[in-house]
């Protein structure tokens, strides 16, 4: 089997890259915008074929959520017209393609986890573009499975963990949004439960991922400084209304998983379980290379 990954250098598919060695019979293409430019349908077409590709994962997209509001252009490219060229090219080769998408499909307003049937209402340019791109993938492609996650952080790349570690370490105060909720995602938990789905069969749908539980982003940042015990940085709940942002976030973003537990007979790690994984990572690298956030 020939797989072909987009993003391989972001966290996702670094993590998938991690995994890989355990599938010695598949032959991975790992790609990035170096190695195949997918907002060129051309380019995708030319590589599905030359390298007789038999099931894509999708971990490319616009992800700067704030800068998404004044880049639209290049956003709707990444997030909506690449998948679409990606499903086309693949589905013709009557393949499978997995799309990575976000709890920005939603708007945040729900009280209870969002099932896949919840009607899906995204506010912002990161949350629309993704939402086409889920739709464009769903219809282009027969064998398409959409996985919506949200919060993803990992040992890789720039992600929220990391900031709170250095700013820990840096400063005294820290004030952080309480009142927006949802679940954290280690991409290492991500990344297992794809390798599970290309192992047990692509089951087209849609479904959501993210750790177990619920938390908020200053319980959060506190839990990240108690497991990196970090002691001297004392930090603040304050109003999403205290940090205004270009893109408005979901208040409430938790996903209800049961869909893709039942489909794959999988048990979900807790986010606190997994943060503490990512953080012991980190101080390994720490000790290795020295690039420990500080």
């Amino acid at each position: 089997m020939n797989i072909l990954i987009t993003g391989c250098n972001g966290q996702l598919g670094n993590e998938m890259q991690l995994l890989q060695r355990e599938m010695p019979d598949v032959k991975f293409f790992n790609t990035d915008v170096a190695e195949l430019d997918i907002t060129s349908q051309q380019a995708v077409e030319q590589f599905v074929g030359d390298n007789d590709i038999d099931g894509i994962v999708n971990c490319a997209a616009y992800t700067a959520v704030d800068k998404a509001e004044s880049n639209e252009e290049l956003c709707r490219k990444l997030n909506a017209e690449a998948p679409a060229y990606l499903a086309a090219a693949i589905d013709k080769r009557d393949g499978w393609l997995i799309q990575v998408s976000t709890d920005y499909v939603f708007d945040g307003t729900a009280h209870t986890p969002y099932t896949e049937d919840d009607d899906t209402c995204p506010i912002g340019v990161y949350g629309k573009t993704k939402l086409v791109g889920e739709l464009n993938v769903l219809k282009l492609c027969r064998k398409a499975m959409v996985i919506r996650t949200a919060w993803l952080y990992s040992s890789f790349g720039n992600n929220f963990v990391k900031t709170m570690l250095r700013l820990g370490r840096e400063r005294d105060t820290l004030g952080v949004v309480f009142d927006q909720v949802g679940t954290p995602t280690y991409a290492a938990d991500l990344a297992r439960m794809i390798m599970t789905a290309i192992s047990k069969g692509i089951k087209p749908g849609t479904y959501h991922f993210t750790n177990e539980g619920i938390t908020s982003w200053y319980d959060f940042t506190v839990a990240i400084h108690r497991i990196a015990g970090i002691c001297n940085c004392h930090v603040s709940p304050i109003h999403t209304s205290d940090y205004p942002t270009p893109a408005t976030r979901p208040a409430y973003s938790v996903l209800d998983k049961s869909k893709i537990k039942q489909a794959y007979g999988v048990d979900i790690p807790h986010w606190e379980a997994s943060l503490r994984q990512c953080i012991e990572k980190l101080e390994q690298q720490e000790t290795t290379r020295g690039d420990f956030p500080r």
